[in-house]
């Protein structure tokens, strides 16, 4: 009968939809589990800052943990510098290099590095005439700056502690030590915001 074919059309497509629905949902379940980040690749963020800036979760946990330490410029200008080295066209460099310096090396420098005079004026006669490596020395100092002194209270922040902490421990009040944990369990919320 007409009732009857109906009824199971609007059952098929009822399906059908659900089908979707739940294929939609495995496939934000696996983009889910692709973002978690495993123990051992936060281990080895501790192994040294190189390790931690080049996993783009590492350098989001650590950019966050630098702009609640209001001193996120250090590493604002190592990621420009080596964006600016991935330049490809020579026409282009002169104008980049002219704001990655304005921006962070001149003495009016919006987000200004702190960087010694000698290392200052060298980068500054590099801009007369600007290569891919005019911010090495820079970018250098900067980096080793870093890794001495805020890489090291990371290592000690809830930033870095709270992701290394072991998976079972989980995310419940009951669990938590710290008033922000988040282990990887539950996809750190520091990260996803600053990723």
């Amino acid at each position: 009968s007409a009732k009857d074919m109906k009824h199971r059309l609007g059952f098929l497509l009822q399906k059908s939809d659900s089908c979707d629905y739940s294929s939609s949902q495995g496939k934000k379940e696996k983009a889910s589990a692709s973002q978690r980040l495993s123990q051992e690749e936060v281990r080895k963020w501790a192994e040294s800052l190189e390790n931690l800036i080049h996993h783009d979760r590492g350098l989001a946990a650590f950019r966050a943990f630098l702009k609640s330490e209001y001193s996120e410029e250090n590493i604002e200008f190592w990621v420009s510098c080596e964006e600016y080295k991935k330049t490809k066209s020579p026409a282009k460099l002169s104008p980049k290099a002219r704001k990655i310096y304005d921006e962070f090396i001149s003495v009016q420098a919006t987000k200004e590095v702190n960087l010694d005079s000698c290392t200052r004026e060298k980068t500054s006669h590099n801009m007369l005439e600007p290569t891919l490596s005019c911010f090495d020395e820079a970018q250098r100092k900067i980096f080793t700056l870093m890794e001495k002194d805020s890489y090291r209270r990371f290592l000690k922040s809830p930033y870095y502690l709270d992701l290394v902490s072991p998976s079972g421990s989980g995310c419940g009040p009951e669990n938590c030590k710290r008033n922000h944990t988040h282990s990887l369990d539950c996809n750190s919320n520091i990260i996803s915001q600053c990723a």
